[in-house]
């Protein structure tokens, strides 16, 4: 059972619209979720190039290859394993501030 019960018409004149479909087109939202995180107290981001996702794909297919390899490393003790995990630990930080600089909704500021 859908949880939002609550109807609320808004009324506004042709820039404000325009203003918000253009915003909602570029964020590839639906208007009720663009409107739903302005609510929650963020603003949506553009939504990223779709090349964005293949590159992503791609890093997260090399941080799982990068990962198994420590895995084997640590088993066999065949290489630094401190310093390979500290690489694992900056691919993973650095994918992390990727997704939240291009694609997580930025909070609005008081």
């Amino acid at each position: 059972m859908d949880k939002r019960t609550i109807e609320i018409k808004v009324r506004l004149n042709r820039k404000e619209a325009e203003s918000l479909n253009k915003r909602v087109k570029k964020s590839r939202l639906s208007r009720e979720c663009y409107l739903r995180h302005l609510i929650g107290g963020s603003i949506p981001r553009e939504a990223p190039p779709p090349d964005y996702f293949n590159m992503m794909r791609e890093l997260y297919h090399i941080g799982n290859s990068l990962n198994q390899v420590a895995q084997k490393a640590h088993v066999l003790n065949v290489i630094d394993v401190q310093r390979y995990d500290g690489a694992v630990r900056e691919f993973e930080a650095a994918v992390k501030k990727i997704t939240e600089a291009v694609v997580l909704p930025q909070p609005m500021t008081k």
